[in-house]
């Protein structure tokens, strides 16, 4: 039980110290008010082995087909861990890595192909995650797939990103020009802005089914992330999302990280959740690291799972 309990001192520091580099403030891991105190309340106590696989792309559309069928989901064009030496589909499309975010490359002619079959394996090699502490990406097998690509010409689609919490959508995050001038906001449910950052874009004709469809996949989970896009007036499912920024984007204006963590702490009295104490669970850490890298990782807000 020492170890355990050393175990878990040492990822609450590691966390801490991440929080106070990004936010410029310690956060509160035991009884966090904020939506980013939320997110790293869940890297360390959330031990749900079925919201850990919703880290793996292909099971989460799997389970998107179930929910809302498959005209409703990114198509697959092909999965696998060895991409073959020639592209077998039309250009322009995505590589992406199954089991981690961030990890794509847009394939319009051969030089990307080149890049993507360069780069894969390093995804491969990699367990995506564990320097943030988001050891739900275990669950995910390390895989590849290919998608259709869905922008239009050099432009990338908009990426709505809906905030479900206990089964109801509150906030969308709304992603423009992610291969250029990337920037987000938020907005209510009904397209009413809450962030300083605003945008021109006016409310999608289907997203009134997206609403629906997020709180349909969101029901039983405290907080989900569920992200579509809309192609020719009709929603897709693209993923889901445990760890929006994985807690380290700061909220503008800050009281909006506030006002989305009361949302949270409502979504765990709606699904019943109670507090997990992993000093009470011997597996909790079986098969894990005894502590986690503390090297600042060197990424960008636009590489953190809340931006892909």
């Amino acid at each position: 039980m020492t170890g355990i309990a050393d175990g878990r001192s040492v990822a609450r520091l590691h966390l801490s110290l991440l929080y106070r580099w990004r936010h410029g403030r310690w956060p509160d891991l035991d009884r966090p008010r904020r939506f980013t105190e939320w997110v790293q309340w869940r890297k360390l106590y959330d031990r749900c082995p079925d919201r850990a696989r919703l880290t793996d792309k292909s099971h989460s559309k799997a389970i998107a087909a179930a929910l809302l069928g498959s005209q409703m989901v990114v198509p697959t064009l092909w999965r696998g861990s060895v991409l073959p030496v020639g592209p077998q589909w039309p250009m322009p499309f995505m590589v992406k890595a199954n089991h981690g975010c961030g990890q794509c490359v847009v394939v319009r002619d051969r030089l990307d192909w080149q890049r993507a079959r360069t780069t894969a394996p390093r995804w491969l090699a990699s367990r995506y995650g564990a320097a943030l502490g988001e050891w739900h990406y275990r669950a995910a097998h390390p895989g590849l797939i290919v998608e259709p690509y869905l922008g239009t010409g050099q432009a990338l689609p908009l990426d709505f990103k809906l905030y479900v919490f206990g089964g109801r959508a509150v906030v969308v995050q709304l992603h423009e020009e992610r291969a250029g001038r990337h920037r987000w906001s938020q907005l209510d449910r009904d397209w009413r802005p809450l962030s300083t950052m605003t945008s021109a874009h006016q409310r999608p004709a289907s997203f009134e089914i997206m609403l629906a469809a997020a709180e349909r996949l969101g029901a039983g989970h405290d907080f989900l992330r569920v992200d579509f896009y809309e192609i020719d007036g009709r929603p897709l499912f693209g993923e889901f999302c445990l760890f929006p920024g994985s807690g380290l984007d700061p909220f503008d204006p800050d009281q909006l990280d506030e006002q989305l963590g009361a949302h949270w702490a409502v979504g765990r009295e709606t699904v019943g959740a109670t507090p997990v104490d992993p000093a009470a669970d011997p597996g909790y850490w079986a098969g894990r690291p005894r502590g986690p890298r503390f090297a600042i990782p060197r990424r960008t807000r636009a590489e953190h799972c809340s931006t892909t």
